[in-house]
């Protein structure tokens, strides 16, 4: 179902009832951008610790935003199955209703892979959901109440315009109590046009009518000021901050009833939900943890748990959510034990049902609780020599999921997953290799990258003039490399020891 500016307001209501409702609350998040190029070495390594890696993708989550959130709740009064679930699709677009305009990066690979995957950008222009986060929304409440509010869109000035124009030459001529509809304006403008007509003439009140419309009346100054102080008034400072805080009400409602939030390699996303419903992102790594730990206290990513199933359920190997659904739904992975749960799609959500729409936030939002769903079921028939009951409850499938919530997958790091409500695991990797060159001048790290790349994918980082450290994420790779370069000419290949090839250490010694 998707859900616009236009519908966002009249739809909170219902979303907030379902939401409580929900047993889970699974998100999918679609940006601008996903790793910043303009920064020197923004991407990301194996050689990263989870806080170097923090640091990265808090500079790029800074200069992108948001397109288009998901989100997939199972609509049941109890934890019980069957699991009728509504998944929505919401469009984003910064506020523009404030002080400071918001500027944001596009990054073209990822505009060209959202549009070949049928992304409408027109709906994310005009029909976003405007957000903010707790500091920008200070900053506007100080300018409403001091009376410094001003327009920052050059497009919302021409709209502004052109209504002051026929407010005026109509006022000239008008008596008290007469009436005039301004028609056509869409989003803030409905809010925009009356502030700007309040403050530019005491004799004028406003109010909003349906369909885009704005009714504007004559009356007296005295009369005016009865009416800004009546409980009736549309243009209260609460109900502005209500609706430019616009999705941000919807992630409000989330934090406070902390329903189990969960997503597929969402590290990305939780930070984007700090930084454009919360408060900008911290510098601190740790403080970061902590945000998210006491506004989600139970995370569940499917990327984790789909990897514990691929270790105990003989589960293909797959590298997406897509596949991950896939799989689960075609492959009879528990002979024995009684069916997965039924996962239904609600009425107004059936166009999921009958087609495929992948990196499409609300349908990738339904994989993930699905695979979520799918993937616990198995890991509960396979943690228990007892019979499991025909249809677990999701208290179940949750205390089987125990050992992976608040984990969320690492991508290609020194760590497999961060660890949200405690301390992070120990980095796991194969050895790292050094290269030492001889013979081959001048050769760069991705000279190095490219010799090395056809065999498998290594990481490389300069160690010293003619020495560079390999790491890899497969000890298969590892092995290989170590057999097949022991008599090259030129690139001597073998295991890293601190204590031999640190530069800090050889120091030391000499």
């Amino acid at each position: 179902m998707e859900v616009g500016a236009e519908g966002f307001a009249q739809c909170l209501p219902r979303l907030r009832r379902r939401i409580l409702r929900a047993a889970f609350v699974a998100l999918d998040v679609e940006f601008t951008g996903l790793h910043s190029t303009s920064l020197q070495n923004n991407e990301p390594s194996l050689f990263d610790s989870p806080a170097e890696r923090y640091v990265k993708a808090r500079q790029s989550v800074q200069r992108f935003t948001l397109v288009q959130l998901g989100k997939c709740g199972s609509d049941t009064e109890s934890d019980l199955p069957p699991y009728v679930v509504h998944s929505y699709n919401f469009f984003l677009f910064p506020s523009t209703l404030g002080i400071k305009d918001v500027e944001f990066t596009l990054s073209a690979s990822s505009i060209q892979f959202l549009s070949h995957y049928g992304f409408d950008y027109n709906k994310f222009l005009k029909d976003g959901i405007p957000y903010m986060n707790e500091v920008q929304e200070k900053i506007l409440r100080q300018h409403l109440l001091a009376g410094t509010w001003k327009v920052c869109s050059n497009a919302d000035r021409d709209v502004l315009k052109k209504a002051i124009d026929e407010v005026t030459t109509w006022i000239a001529a008008a008596k008290e109590e007469d009436t005039m509809i301004l028609q056509d304006l869409s989003g803030y403008h409905v809010i925009e046009v009356q502030l700007v007509l309040r403050q530019a003439l005491e004799n004028v009140w406003t109010e909003p009518l349906g369909d885009k419309k704005v009714m504007v009346k004559k009356v007296s100054p005295e009369h005016r000021q009865l009416l800004e102080n009546s409980s009736y008034d549309h243009c209260q400072k609460k109900l502005i901050l209500l609706s430019a805080r616009g999705f941000t009400n919807l992630f409000q409602i989330l934090v406070k009833v902390k329903k189990p939030l969960v997503g597929h390699n969402m590290l990305m996303d939780l930070m984007h939900l700090h930084d454009k419903f919360y408060r900008p992102l911290p510098e601190s790594y740790e403080e970061f943890k902590r945000n998210i730990h006491n506004l989600f206290p139970v995370i569940i990513d499917t990327k984790t748990v789909t990897k514990s199933v691929q270790k105990k359920c003989l589960f293909p190997r797959v590298s997406s959510l897509v596949e991950a659904y896939a799989v689960l739904c075609s492959s009879n992975l528990n002979p024995k034990g009684p069916p997965c749960p039924v996962i239904a799609l609600a009425s107004g959500c059936s166009r999921y049902a009958e087609k495929k729409f992948p990196h499409e936030a609300g349908y990738d939002a339904f994989l993930c609780g699905s695979v979520l769903l799918m993937s616990a079921h198995l890991l509960l028939c396979r943690s228990t020599d007892a019979a499991v009951e025909a249809e677990p409850s999701f208290s179940q499938y949750l205390a089987v999921l125990a050992e992976h919530v608040n984990k969320v997958n690492f991508i290609r790091g020194g760590v497999s997953s961060i660890n949200f409500s405690g301390e992070d695991s120990p980095c796991r990797h194969p050895p790292a290799l050094v290269v030492h060159v001889r013979g081959w001048p001048g050769l760069t790290e991705g000279q190095i990258y490219q010799e090395f790349k056809a065999r498998c994918r290594f990481d490389v980082r300069r160690l010293s003039k003619n020495q560079f450290i390999l790491l890899s994420n497969k000890y298969k790779q590892v092995r290989h490399v170590l057999r097949d370069y022991r008599h090259h000419p030129h690139l001597q290949v073998s295991v890293y020891r601190h204590w031999r090839h640190s530069p800090s250490v050889n120091c030391l010694l000499q």
